[in-house]
């Protein structure tokens, strides 16, 4: 089948993570996704394997052996952000212009349908002296990272009676990397924090203790604190500065009420060398230093590690290597956004992020990928597995 075959029908198949709110329906979560590739894998005859995540949610990771001693992981997830505000319609793929459209077409069914192909061709070629090739296909990427962090889990536990042996030496995630190879990208660390006060009625605010009022002084040192974290360590070469923002803000029962609770949410990016918890520590300790009054740091809800670029220098020289031969020159880039490739990272597998598209796609209200870097990708896939060195 044609990739871009491939990817209109994983386009048309909903995968859509909700983002951690609690709605149902049918274009949510990946089971139907996870079926189609069962499908796929049992028509190839290639050992797989499935692990529920929650319900509804699932990795199915196959494999192919082969014979050069080498093993190399590809990783693509299988969920895409949600639809709101689309203008076209999300899961009916149309091609024009040397465009493929659709919701998950960038981000990322396209790396998806690209690395399935090249793993296609693998099992139906049979090429010789290739690596044991795996592609894993996880879950809940756009939000949890719940899919890549039990896979890394079952690659450290794995063993020679494992499916999951002989454990990667080296992996490859796919994003919308416009076929450069993404080396270092910063994490993330997401916890709330909530202010109290007393309720009481709004015509005797003087009765009561405003949260609200309480939250506004702690955002206006955080917006303080927001523009200083850039300068507090050296940024990145390639990732840039450690940033900090207020995505959202809840408070309040009724405007008649003196308000007794407010929360925010905290995002806060980590550079390569830095660490989740010390920054919310850090944070704490700032806000203390300003306020009189006591506030609550929530536990992190996900604290994704930066991916860094000490350990993975002779895998990206041989991905580039085998870019170069098929598409010409591209470049070893640091990105500001996070992906799975960090958490394989955090297990000691030198790992890079390539694939075809740009990230400015990602996400948007008519997302699409680029046919000719798409077709490119798979050979790009396909050759390293064969040939490539790392």
């Amino acid at each position: 089948m044609l990739v871009t075959d491939r990817l209109k029908e994983l386009i048309a198949i909903p995968s859509v993570n909700p983002m951690g709110r609690d709605i149902t329906g049918p274009e949510y979560f990946e089971a139907r996704v996870t079926e189609y590739l069962t499908d796929v894998f049992k028509t190839w005859g290639v050992p797989f394997k499935v692990t529920e995540i929650t319900p509804g949610r699932a990795n199915i990771v196959a494999r192919w052996d082969g014979s050069n001693g080498r093993t190399v992981l590809l990783d693509a997830h299988q969920d895409t952000v949600p639809v709101s505000g689309m203008t076209i319609p999300p899961f009916e793929p149309a091609e024009r212009d040397g465009k493929i459209y659709g919701r998950g077409s960038c981000d990322v069914k396209g790396g998806l349908a690209a690395m399935l192909t090249a793993f296609g061709r693998l099992v139906h070629e049979q090429p010789s002296d290739a690596a044991t090739v795996f592609l894993s296909c996880t879950c809940d990427e756009e939000a949890g990272a719940k899919g890549v962090t039990k896979l890394a889990e079952q690659i450290t536990q794995a063993d020679e009676s494992s499916f999951f042996w002989p454990r990667p030496e080296a992996a490859i995630v796919a994003e919308p990397t416009n076929l450069d190879v993404v080396v270092a990208h910063r994490g993330a660390v997401r916890w709330k924090i909530a202010t109290t006060g007393r309720a009481c009625h709004s015509s005797r605010p003087e009765d009561g203790i405003n949260a609200i009022y309480r939250m506004a002084r702690l955002l206006s040192a955080l917006e303080e604190y927001a523009g200083l974290v850039g300068d507090s360590l050296p940024p990145h070469p390639l990732c840039g500065p450690a940033t900090l923002s207020v995505g959202r803000i809840e408070g309040g029962a009724s405007v008649n009420i003196v308000p007794d609770a407010c929360v925010i949410e905290i995002d806060r990016r980590l550079i390569p060398g830095e660490d989740g918890e010390s920054a919310r520590q850090q944070v704490a300790e700032f806000l203390r230093s300003k306020l009189d009054f006591e506030f609550e740091m929530q536990p992190p809800w996900i604290a994704s590690p930066p991916l860094p670029d000490d350990d993975n220098g002779a895998l990206a020289d041989g991905l580039l290597k085998t870019i170069e031969s098929i598409v010409g020159p591209h470049q070893r880039v640091g990105v500001p956004y996070g992906t799975n490739g960090s958490r394989l990272a955090a297990i000691d597998v030198p790992t890079v992020v390539f694939g075809p598209g740009d990230i400015a796609q990602a996400h948007t209200k008519d997302e699409w990928i680029d046919i000719a870097e798409l077709e490119q990708s798979v050979d790009v896939y396909y050759q390293f597995c064969v040939d490539g060195s790392f």
